[in-house]
């Protein structure tokens, strides 16, 4: 047999492979979704959660996790299964309105969003990538036609310059959703009324306490502990395996 039949057979096997994974995904997908309509709420998460596992995740399964874990109670994880939904749909109208109405059942101390998170939050990182690439590749066609065309130089100018502005604007731009993305960590409570102190110790007095969907922004961490603050006056250290990191 030589190498280009091998190399056939060897992508027909995993495209067969393929098939069966995305069969058997949907096969779980269903079931799951049968235990949600049945009202067994805490048996269809489980379902979605293993087929999250596995690395079949989207949008649809996400946001059915994140249902079936709040009609089972769990808020801070239906608040983390909305929120990965999310980064992969930002804008999806439905996804958000759940999100919303999942936090408005938090009380007590929780993070408040202010609007340049937002901002970041309404793209995905690729897309904020596209919208910084776009005017930079613009801004070189003017510069490479210039070059080309010398008697279109005059004409150009004002293109040029308006190009190079952009293109500056969606670098700044993609850095700033980066920064916030990649060094802004937040977590969200999962268990029910988590013991925040003031110390990463057990002995520590008690600061405050967080309920469950609470979120807060990362400060540290210290061993099984983790330092947050509600973006305000709130600070305290809790336990993680009371919390999950939502980015």
């Amino acid at each position: 047999m030589n190498l280009r039949i091998q190399v056939l057979l060897t992508f027909a096997l995993l495209g067969i492979a393929n098939l069966l994974t995305a069969a058997d995904a949907t096969a779980e997908f269903d079931q799951a979704n049968k235990l949600y309509e049945e009202g067994k709420f805490r048996d269809a998460a489980e379902s979605y959660s293993k087929i999250v596992v596995s690395g079949n995740s989207s949008t649809p399964l996400l946001f059915n996790l994140g249902n079936a874990r709040f009609k089972a109670g769990n808020i801070g994880q239906a608040i983390a299964a909305y929120h990965q939904a999310a980064q992969l749909s930002p804008r999806d109208a439905d996804l958000n309105a759940n999100l919303q109405f999942a936090r408005s059942h938090v009380t007590g101390p929780t993070l408040k969003s202010n609007w340049m998170h937002r901002t970041v939050e309404l793209l995905t990182t690729n897309e904020w990538t596209l919208i910084a690439m776009l005017p930079v590749w613009l801004w070189f066609a003017l510069l490479v036609a210039r070059q080309i065309r010398p008697e279109l130089k005059k004409s150009l100018r004002a293109a040029t310059l308006t190009g190079g502005a952009l293109a500056l604007f969606g670098c700044f731009a993609l850095i700033f959703a980066l920064n916030l993305r990649l060094n802004e960590k937040t977590i969200v409570v999962t268990a029910r009324d988590a013991v925040a102190r003031f110390g990463p110790f057990t002995e520590s007095q008690s600061a405050f306490t967080a309920n469950d969907g609470a979120e807060f922004r990362l400060l540290d961490a210290k061993d099984d502990w983790v330092q947050v603050t509600d973006g305000g006056k709130t600070f305290g250290w809790l336990k993680t395996n009371a919390v999950v990191l939502l980015n």
